[in-house]
């Protein structure tokens, strides 16, 4: 066995790396910089973490995300790594101990935040130790192109110009459109880099896309189907959070809440409760999971819909890191978009951003928003439709969304396309997608007399269509480039000299509508292993107690999946719960007894 293979198991308890994983630790060992585009759960923590074991000197991991270094470390040293962090949630004394601790060479992994890599006293002894790699974590922040550009970012080239001598540079991100991705490259000056992407599928996770008449209710249905298991429910504002959290604990559901207006010490305590297993439900706007790396997370539920495909991609992909079956489901509405609109008009400007700046990420948000939209509200494959818009072409069926579980239909939509063009063009383009839909079924309102709209040719001419369909149709439209909406407060809808083609008959215009109102039920593979489900609810136990003595999450000793494992293989000694996966030889002699106890124990009474 190799050495980072050794170093695969010793710490990290895995026989073989994942897709990707091996390509990118053998460049970074031979000097090269690299960049790897891997979703969420990939493992793209593994591929710079064991480089920093092998190269001489210390691995600087430069990450936004308070959670994620807090949750990286705890594990890191759990199986047997010195580790360290510096952010905002260490005190005076903590961090200064931390920065002495690393001048004297203490740790082999250091994660800091990017606004604290131009301090001073880091920067001095930065010269004074050797940094074989700088990794940047959410590499996205970098580009302004992203949709969480962050101006702290573009230090990170400063800080690794102030250093004697250049080290490898690696930058890692699970969610990058192409013109992000080549922003990273350019901006953090990666030599004759290692480019590589594993994809961007999540194949563990099934999307799904609910229009419910009433949300309240059907988040309640959706819970009590799925009792007993942990899930994060995200919602758009806070005052969302609160009712529904409100709403679940009176039904009886262990939830809690997380958003910016709670004080520090309750969302730490709440998000303790989480992770920590004594809630089950997690409700909270996007200010909660950024780097949280709970791996039993089973389903995610967005009560609204986010404002961007990047955002949604990320929030939903905290279900199922564990490589178990796990659902990710958005209940939309077009209320949504109204909402989402205003968070994007009423959003706090950075003040780290120039005025300009500031009018370039707004212009980016609505473009981003219109895909989240049309994600929202498509008939086509969920799956493809994330792909593609990541650049990553998908067979149009994936058999595990809502989309292709339901029947549909393509439908020659030709003839309704051009009456709703027309309607547009002929109300002069100044008119909404309500007004328009309004014009079409002949609906004569006080804003319809007022502008002499009833009397246009197309006035009534859709009469006998629902608004559910025009508006399915229109959404269509759009989402193919034949219609857009005008940017604003109050946006109107204009025809793009593409629809020429589709108003002279020259080229047809189809759509898949559903002919089902619900998609056909589906057993998601939600549920564990059902074998030994009784030595499972001990290992569980144990877990717990395990946990609870340690003072770190659940998952941290030991994942579901690893649980799972050790339920099908059924290890009898060291040697064969060595061969586990996630357990290393640090796990094996910390736990190893306590879990042989459990199973020997079950075997004895079958």
């Amino acid at each position: 066995m190799d050495e980072k293979h050794r170093l695969l198991k010793e710490y990290f308890g895995h026989s073989s790396f994942r897709s990707g994983q091996e390509q990118i630790v053998d460049q970074l060992l031979s000097g090269r910089d690299a960049m790897g585009i891997m979703p969420t759960g990939a493992g793209k923590s593994v591929c710079y973490q064991i480089p920093a074991l092998m190269l001489e000197g210390i691995t600087i991991v430069v990450s936004p995300l308070i959670s994620l270094m807090n949750d990286q470390v705890t594990s890191l040293i759990q199986s047997g790594i010195k580790a360290a962090y510096l952010n905002s949630s260490l005190t005076a004394g903590q961090y200064f101990k931390a920065l002495n601790n690393i001048e004297a060479g203490k740790y082999k992994i250091i994660y800091v935040a990017p606004e604290r890599l131009m301090t001073d006293r880091f920067q001095n002894i930065c010269r004074n130790i050797k940094i074989s790699m700088v990794a940047v974590d959410e590499a996205h922040c970098v580009s302004q192109w992203g949709q969480d550009f962050r101006p702290s970012y573009l230090k990170i080239l400063d800080f690794i110009d102030s250093l004697p001598a250049r080290p490898i540079v690696s930058a890692f991100t699970a969610t990058a459109t192409e013109t992000v991705r080549e922003d990273i490259l350019k901006i953090l000056k990666l030599r004759d880099p290692f480019v590589i992407t594993t994809g961007f599928d999540r194949p563990n996770l099934f999307f799904s896309v609910i229009n419910p008449s009433s949300k309240a209710e059907t988040l309640l249905s959706l819970l009590r189907e799925r009792k007993d298991r942990s899930g994060i429910v995200y919602c758009a504002t806070r005052k969302s959070v609160e009712e529904v959290c409100q709403t679940l604990c009176n039904e009886g559901f262990l939830a809690t809440r997380y958003h910016a207006g709670l004080s520090e010490n309750e969302r730490k305590c709440n998000q303790e409760d989480f992770v920590f297993d004594k809630k089950s439900i997690m409700v909270a706007t996007n200010a909660f999971g950024m780097g949280i790396d709970k791996s039993n997370v089973s389903f995610v539920i967005h009560y609204n819909m986010p404002k961007n495909i990047e955002s949604y991609y990320q929030e939903a992909g905290r279900a199922g890191r564990d490589g178990e079956q796990a659902e990710c489901i958005l209940l939309y509405k077009p209320s949504d978009v109204r909402t989402a609109k205003f968070l994007i008009e009423n959003s706090e400007p950075n003040p780290e951003l120039s005025q300009q700046q500031q009018e370039t990420v707004k212009k980016l948000d609505y473009e981003r928003l219109k895909h989240m939209t049309f994600y929202s509200t498509t008939n086509e494959c969920l799956r493809s439709f994330i792909l593609n818009y990541f650049g990553e072409g998908h067979i149009s069926y994936c058999g595990k969304c809502s989309s292709c579980m339901t029947k549909s239909e393509i439908v020659d939509a030709t003839v309704d396309a051009q009456k709703i063009l027309s309607c547009i063009i002929r109300a002069g383009q100044n008119y909404g997608k309500k007004t328009i839909i309004d014009i079409l079924r002949g609906i004569s309102n006080e804003k319809i007399q007022r502008n002499g709209l009833d009397l246009l040719s197309t006035f009534g001419i859709m009469r006998d269509s629902g608004e559910k369909r025009i508006r399915s149709i229109m959404l269509c439209l759009e989402e193919k480039g034949y219609i857009f909406s005008s940017e604003g407060e109050y946006p109107v809808l204009k025809t793009s000299p593409s629809c020429a083609e589709i108003l002279r008959g020259r080229e047809k215009f189809e759509i898949r509508l559903a002919k089902d109102k619900q998609p056909a039920r589906k057993e998601t593979a939600v549920k564990e292993e059902q074998a030994n489900s009784e030595l499972l609810e001990s290992l569980k136990t144990l877990r717990r107690k395990l946990a609870d003595r340690a003072g770190v999450p659940a998952y941290i000793i030991f994942s579901n999946a690893a649980l799972i494992d050790m339920c099908k293989r059924l290890p009898s000694d060291k040697e064969e719960f060595l061969s586990i996966s996630g357990v290393g030889r640090k796990k094996l002699e910390a736990y190893g007894d306590d879990f042989l106890k459990v199973i020997n124990d079950y075997l004895s009474k079958k």
